[in-house]
């Protein structure tokens, strides 16, 4: 089956511009002190507060949470030597499992 020409677009705009290598390599300590970064983000949170959008903040919470997560030092040392530690993916899974419940309750359970 062939790619259809709107994604083989995305894909290359992706691959050019590098963007899941700038991904991995973000300071995250570096970004949360950058006043042009915070002052947005506390915006944002202000008006979400405002309007009382409780599911947008908890899905955002839950965004930065996960991508906290994924660059911790316990997600570096679940390979040692190219090989994936077992007893180390439990958490990861149960994490994946919250992270997905939080995300059903939130869309689909959760009525305001």
């Amino acid at each position: 089956m062939a790619t259809p020409d709107f994604l083989v677009s995305i894909i290359d705009f992706f691959n050019n511009t590098e963007i899941p290598r700038q991904l991995k390599e973000v300071d995250a300590k570096g970004l949360f002190t950058n006043w042009y970064f915070l002052a947005p983000l506390i915006g944002l949170f202000c008006y979400m507060l405002w309007k009382q959008a409780w599911d947008s903040m908890i899905l955002i919470v839950l965004g930065f949470g996960l991508w906290m997560f994924s660059g911790s030092q316990y997600m570096k040392n679940v390979f040692v030597d190219g090989q994936l530690q077992l007893d180390a993916i439990a958490p990861i899974i149960g994490v994946g499992i919250a992270a997905i419940a939080i995300i059903i309750y939130v869309l689909f359970i959760r009525s305001d």
